[in-house]
């Protein structure tokens, strides 16, 4: 899969958990640019993503990851194995 099919994806989860079907990510996006992403939703999304990709993020990354670029990183290193 590659990065962009990969934030296709990660673009529908967020449509889902966010219940905004505008919502557009990029790799630069964070949790200060969409108003709701607090961190109970953080852990609503991790557990959608992990469940849309059949993966389960380590702690250190889920805490350590600063934007959606480092979210499809660790994704895109998960989808290589």
């Amino acid at each position: 899969m590659s990065r962009t099919e990969i934030l296709e994806k990660v673009n529908e989860v967020f449509r889902e958990v966010f219940e905004d079907d505008d919502i557009v990510v990029t790799e630069s996006t964070t949790a200060n640019d969409i108003e709701d992403w607090d961190s109970l939703m953080h852990i609503t999304l991790i557990s959608e993503i992990e469940a849309a990709f059949g993966f389960r993020f380590a702690m250190k990354d889920v805490v350590g990851m600063k934007d959606v670029g480092e979210m499809l990183t660790i994704i895109e290193a998960n989808a290589a194995k």
